[in-house]
């Protein structure tokens, strides 16, 4: 298996959303179209009554399902400044359309720190909590997202990048795999 796909692997198997790619982190960037699509599937999957909007109960809830958990305050707040100028009716006036949820969840994202973001991955894949991701780990995530891959092939990710050889994978070594910067 070639370095790319192990990387590859790895940023799929990634319980995060939008885990940043190797070419984002230290600089700003745009959404990809994946982030994006993201973002639309999450908005019409909240957006339960199917009319175009989403009140604040599921604004905050498809929030929470972009990897952003925040106080009811913050969620008022962010529709005040994003209302749509022409709420569906007087009774529901703090609602919020698809094209600003777009705009907030951009903001949101692109506010996020990328080696933030690669070290809540990392504590996710380090189920057990000792601060390293073993074979035991690999295996697990694999089965979960339907990755068939072997025992033999794991345990090749695990050699290629374990730089101290401890036979697992530390925080360092998988923030260096996540940049792709071999002097962390």
């Amino acid at each position: 298996m070639s370095s790319l796909r192990k990387t590859d692997y790895l940023r799929k198997a990634s319980p995060t959303t939008s885990l940043p790619s190797k070419s984002s982190i230290g600089k700003r960037m745009k959404l990809s179209d994946e982030q994006k699509q993201e973002i639309k599937e999450a908005f019409e999957l909240f957006d339960t009554d199917k009319d175009g909007y989403l009140d604040a109960h599921e604004f905050k809830v498809a929030m929470r399902a972009l990897g952003f958990d925040i106080k009811k305050e913050e969620v008022l707040r962010l529709m005040r400044e994003n209302l749509d100028e022409r709420p569906l009716d007087d009774s529901h006036p703090m609602m919020i359309r698809s094209d600003a949820f777009l705009q907030v969840m951009t903001e949101k994202i692109l506010e996020r720190d990328p080696l933030d973001e690669i070290k809540k991955a990392f504590k996710l894949f380090d189920e057990d909590g000792n601060g390293k991701i073993s074979l035991k780990n690999l295996k697990k995530i694999a089965r979960e997202i339907g990755e068939s891959m072997s025992e033999e092939e794991l345990q090749a990710m695990i050699d290629e990048f374990d730089l101290d050889r401890d036979g697992e994978i530390n925080e360092n070594e998988f923030i260096a795999i996540m940049s792709n910067n071999d002097d962390l």
